[in-house]
């Protein structure tokens, strides 16, 4: 039964998600809240739901853009380069994205008689996002579930894995990750220096994936 609405960037991870979970998927859903890379992401999640008959939304968000603070609403000069470990990453944290996200998330699917939403956050997030990690997907779910009539929950069963593991679960699934998007600075091909560059290339290597991305010089 389709009962689940999932939040789908275009990247690698939620684009395993809609493959892994395709038949419990009612719709999936795109913000584009003006970051610098939702151009390249959301033609993907697009290009996936019609290969997989899939209905598919895009919610402008364009006040995060105009309102928060984050190098990955500012273009592509302000994202640093280095990996998530690093202090300077914290400034391409989009304040509470991810709250915001589930809740309009939440609305749609009461909207739509769905029961769930899904989400394709996972450990590597952990160290930088405060709303990718186990304690705020759990808290958010209850407060979801207790607000709305339908009592929705959030599944994110990627929480606890690396981006490796969801690699490896792509490639069983037979998913091209040339088709997904991941770099934050947006620009014409993958910077391949970002943090988010860096973790496409090891989550590739690692999950034995041959990586067809072009990167930049």
């Amino acid at each position: 039964m389709k009962n689940a609405l999932l939040i789908l960037s275009g990247g690698m991870d939620s684009v395993t998600l809609l493959y892994d979970r395709a038949t419990e998927i009612a719709l999936a859903v795109s913000f584009d809240y003006g970051s610098n890379h939702n151009d390249k992401e959301i033609p993907f999640a697009k290009l996936h739901c019609e290969k997989l008959g899939i209905p598919h939304l895009t919610i402008p968000l364009k006040f995060m853009h105009d309102y928060f603070k984050s190098s990955l609403l500012e273009g592509a000069d302000a994202i640093p380069e280095g990996n998530y470990a690093d202090e300077n990453m914290k400034s391409t944290v989009v304040p509470f994205r991810n709250g915001i996200m589930l809740s309009i998330a939440a609305g749609l699917a009461e909207s739509r008689n769905l029961t769930k939403v899904m989400m394709a956050n996972h450990f590597g997030d952990h160290a930088v996002y405060p709303d990718c990690r186990k304690e705020f997907v759990d808290h958010m779910s209850n407060a979801i579930a207790a607000g709305t009539y339908a009592g929705i929950t959030i599944d994110a069963p990627y929480t606890e894995i690396s981006k490796a593991d969801i690699a490896r679960r792509g490639k069983a699934l037979g998913i091209d990750y040339s088709e997904t998007w991941s770099c934050y600075k947006g620009e014409a091909v993958h910077c391949g220096k970002c943090a988010t560059c860096l973790e496409r290339k090891a989550a590739l290597a690692e999950a034995g994936i041959i990586d067809t991305t072009e990167y930049g010089a």
